[in-house]
């Protein structure tokens, strides 16, 4: 690779311009690109009739509510958006579940450079009788856990880094990074998959992380989809 090309390179762990931070600013999420408009979607609702618009207007939108009220939302599929997540390694698997997205990550097996571990602002105390939920509690001592959470991160990050320098391979050394390892990927989906996404991960039980970034993407798509936004109460 020449210089002039290396020099165009920028790491992927900067935020594009249209993001939001989450996690106290630890995480992040941006809006890299999309595709389609409001537009699109009633347009693909009425192709059977042969006909489109260039705009909405007050039919168009009581067609949106419609077809989004009684989840008649292929239409919404016409509609994509690219977002770039940084986040913790614990909620990247969460997200993963939702198959109905395309991911690409950053891989430790071909990099170690910028190396971060995620420290809760706060933490939660487990719910006794639901494994899904836990609760503020006045009874744990924040600083002490902050304490032993970051030294524990440094701890393995140190392991990490000294099997590195001893000649072990990056696939394998990267096994003893935690959890809390920040990692960035893009993720592609559909309005229609994101709606199921945000009504499931921006609820009550939901984990509070994820929850975050679901709230951070209604805030960046909802210039984009101001009617979808309205109908579902966001």
């Amino acid at each position: 690779m020449s210089d002039a090309s290396a020099k165009k390179l920028q790491t992927a762990n900067i935020p594009p311009p249209n993001h939001v931070k989450v996690l106290g600013g630890q995480g992040w999420i941006g809006l890299l690109d999309h595709m389609g408009t409001e537009t699109t979607a009633v347009n693909a609702a009425r192709v059977s009739f042969g006909k489109i618009r260039e705009e909405m207007n007050e039919r168009d939108i009581q067609l949106l509510e419609y077809l989004v009220s009684n989840q008649h939302t292929s239409p919404l599929e016409h509609i994509v958006f690219t977002f770039s997540v940084h986040c913790p390694l614990f909620i990247r698997s969460q997200w993963h579940r939702h198959r109905t997205w395309s991911y690409n990550e950053i891989s430790r097996r071909y990099t170690e450079e910028e190396i971060a571990c995620y420290v809760p602002e706060t933490v939660r105390a487990q719910s006794a009788d639901n494994r899904q939920a836990s609760f503020e509690s006045d009874t744990l001592d924040q600083a002490v856990c902050a304490g032993l959470i970051t030294e524990q991160n440094r701890t393995a990050v140190g392991l990490y880094e000294k099997l590195l320098a001893m000649g072990v391979c990056r696939e394998q050394a990267r096994g003893v990074l935690p959890q809390n390892l920040m990692t960035t990927f893009w993720a592609t989906v559909d309005l229609h998959n994101l709606l199921h996404f945000l009504e499931l991960r921006d609820s009550a039980h939901a984990q509070v992380e994820i929850a975050e970034y679901a709230r951070a993407i209604k805030k960046l798509i909802l210039p984009l989809v101001p009617n979808t936004a309205r109908i579902m109460k966001w």
